[in-house]
């Protein structure tokens, strides 16, 4: 493949040799002849001035005639009509000089060459024009000489001759001397035209690699190069448009990109969540199975009479509300799950107290503390204001102390404790008891996780109390979490101070 900047080379420098080649020839074929046609003409007009000059001061006429033979090249002469010479080119003329111009008579305004005629013997005409009636031009052939004379015969108002003589060597000298300076200079203007033609080529093709370089990065999906061509033409407004397509395409690209991303996140979330209903259905059909089902075989029990006596019937009783009992709290705990996922609860933020309102919630669970041999320990600060659904954050750490109640060892210890963690409020429910497997650590806040089924159906849970508290602090916009630590569990969240709000 060419590229286009040898093209353009070789046209320009084609084009340079052929006008050089084009001149060379019309001067070594026409030069000559459009000096000779200059020639005419300068005699024929020069002839006339010396016919008014002749006429209105021939006093200083010598000196003018040897002023414009100098100028011209020419010999100039003025004769009688008999020949004899009255001035002339050469200097004053004081008497007559011989005869040497022939008298002009109707034989010389004829066409044909070599015809002898009066005069010097020596001198042949080759071709004679007519001007106008008193005036002719003539080409003769000298041939003592052997030398070609253009002449111009003019006969004056007074009958007077007029002789102006060059010779046409001098004129074929001029063109042979134009035609070798036409070659010389023609190699020299081949040779720089052929630089200029390079060097031309190059800075006109560069700024194309240029534009070919941006182009192919931009098929590639690389928007980083941009042209750098400053020139106010054509190629400056196609680099301002290649780099107005290359950020236009880019910033499309990125926007598609980015929605591209957020589609599959969007997809990938649907697939998550869609498992999480089919998980979520399936654990509450698999919930509320057990408690149904006890309570129906409990109740048709009743009716068929199988409690024969009071105690039986008692225990029957005891078994249908306590398993009803679960059932409402899964109900309840599923309408606040839905109601906090679908987006349509708000929270009632206020600012409370925190220490008496954890005093209050250990005042409550003393007696079932002291039942089971459990020591509950507070540990905070006084009037420690924080901002938040008062109602919601007591059900975040009545549902931590349930936890803790149901996992605590023989050590039997259970704490609460409240720390200021940078510019939020932290709450800790400790209790000792055997560390939760690190794989299950993430999913505890999942709906109807369970890390023992046996042992969370045996204490009335569902799974559903951890995912309520995580609800609730996204809700609140604040962190939770669990941690294994020393001697057992720690489960915590963060609240807001008013100073903070």
């Amino acid at each position: 493949m060419t590229s286009i900047r040898t093209k353009l080379f070789r046209s320009i420098s084609f084009l340079v040799i052929f006008f050089i080649f084009v001149a060379w020839i019309l001067s070594t074929l026409v030069l000559e002849e459009y000096y000779l046609w200059n020639k005419k003409h300068s005699l024929i007009e020069n002839g006339q001035y010396i016919e008014e000059l002749y006429t209105s001061n021939p006093s200083d006429l010598s000196l003018e005639l040897e002023r414009i033979g100098s100028n011209i090249g020419a010999g100039i002469i003025i004769a009688n009509p008999n020949g004899y010479v009255k001035a002339s080119s050469f200097g004053r003329v004081g008497e007559p000089k011989a005869f040497i111009v022939p008298p002009l008579n109707n034989k010389e305004t004829d066409n044909s060459p070599q015809q002898h005629r009066p005069g010097p013997p020596s001198l042949i005409l080759k071709t004679s024009e007519t001007i106008d009636s008193a005036s002719v031009i003539l080409i003769e052939h000298d041939e003592t000489l052997n030398i070609d004379f253009l002449s111009y015969r003019r006969q004056l108002a007074n009958g007077d001759i007029l002789l102006l003589r060059i010779t046409l060597a001098a004129l074929s000298e001029s063109a042979s001397y134009a035609s070798k300076f036409m070659v010389f200079s023609g190699i020299i203007s081949i040779l720089s035209g052929c630089i200029w033609a390079f060097f031309f080529a190059k800075k006109f093709t560069v700024p194309l690699l240029e534009l070919s370089n941006v182009a192919h990065s931009i098929s590639q999906l690389d928007f980083t190069p941009k042209c750098t061509i400053r020139a106010n033409d054509e190629i400056g407004l196609l680099g301002k448009s290649i780099n107005n397509l290359s950020y236009q395409l880019n910033k499309a690209i990125t926007e598609l990109s980015q929605k591209n991303q957020q589609l599959l996140e969007d997809v990938e979330k649907e697939r998550r969540l869609d498992k999480l209903r089919k998980d979520f259905i399936s654990s509450v059909s698999h919930e509320l199975k057990t408690p149904i089902s006890l309570i129906l075989g409990y109740a048709e029990g009743l009716k068929d009479n199988i409690a024969s006596n009071e105690e039986d019937k008692d225990y029957y009783c005891a078994v249908i509300i306590d398993e009803a009992e679960k059932l409402d709290k899964l109900v309840k705990d599923l309408l606040d799950l839905s109601q906090i996922d679908s987006g349509y609860f708000s929270l009632n933020r206020t600012d409370f107290d925190l220490s008496s309102f954890l005093e209050q919630i250990v005042l409550k669970y003393r007696n079932v503390m002291m039942e089971k041999n459990i020591t509950l320990e507070l540990e905070t600060a006084s009037d420690i204001l924080v901002n938040g659904d008062i109602l919601r954050i007591e059900q975040v750490i009545v549902n931590f102390l349930n936890n803790a109640l149901d996992h605590v060892d023989a050590q039997g210890i259970v704490k609460i404790t409240v720390l200021r963690n940078l510019d939020k409020i932290m709450v800790s429910v400790f209790n000792t008891g055997n560390h939760i497997p690190d794989d299950s650590l993430n999913n505890l806040w999942l709906s109807f996780y369970k890390v023992d089924q046996a042992r969370t159906r045996a204490f009335g849970g569902y799974g559903l109390g951890l995912s309520i508290v995580r609800a609730i602090q996204e809700l609140h916009h604040n962190s939770y979490g669990v941690e294994n630590v020393e001697n057992g569990v720690t489960f915590w969240f963060e609240l807001d101070p008013v100073d903070k709000v």
